[in-house]
């Protein structure tokens, strides 16, 4: 591709992405029932429910897990997968581009979950004032993955209990995503 190809694939990815991080975030924040008096919470509803509201009438919640954020989220995996090979000149497989799509989405999830771990254990390590909005969403949804390591991996005053979760994070992106990936880029690809 030439560079401006490259830069608008980029431009393209970052948009599409930040579509997948909002709903992501909206179904991290339902599931880990996080506090809607919180700024970042009622941004995030806000800016998401017109989307949602007439999904969620033909696909409710299951348990916790808004599924209309998830569908969501691939469809947005979908449709930059969609235009990135667009872009290259290239006609996807369908079956292909679907399962291509949901394992960017599952990879997406979990650099999301790393990067979110990452960040939740750098600004505690500050310790800054623990009604910041941010520290309280972060925390919230951060707390499902750190609760059953929480207090077993205390060396001293460090608790590594974040460090082993994003090794597994790393493990998992490696192990089940990347793989998923390449499968996904055959189908879509193979003609």
């Amino acid at each position: 591709m030439s560079y401006l190809l490259n830069a608008f694939a980029l431009l393209v990815e970052l948009a599409f992405d930040a579509v997948a991080t909002l709903f992501l975030l909206r179904a991290a924040a339902e599931a880990c029932r996080a506090d809607f008096h919180n700024p970042l919470s009622q941004f995030i509803y806000r800016y998401t429910n017109p989307v949602l509201a007439p999904i969620r009438r033909v696909l409710p919640n299951w348990r916790r897990l808004n599924l209309a954020a998830l569908l969501v989220a691939w469809l947005a995996m979908l449709l930059k997968r969609l235009v990135l090979f667009a872009l290259m000149g290239l006609l996807p497989h369908f079956l292909g581009l679907l399962v291509l799509s949901l394992a960017e989405l599952l990879d997406f999830a979990l650099l999301f979950y790393l990067v979110l771990v990452f960040g939740w254990s750098l600004m505690s390590m500050f310790a800054p004032d623990q009604r910041q909005p941010l520290q309280r969403l972060l925390g919230v949804i951060v707390d499902p993955l750190l609760r059953p390591l929480r207090g077993r991996l205390v060396v001293g005053m460090i608790d590594f209990s974040p460090t082993v979760v994003i090794i597994g994070l790393l493990l998992a992106r490696i192990l089940v995503a990347a793989p998923l990936l390449d499968l996904g880029m055959r189908l879509a690809v193979v003609g």
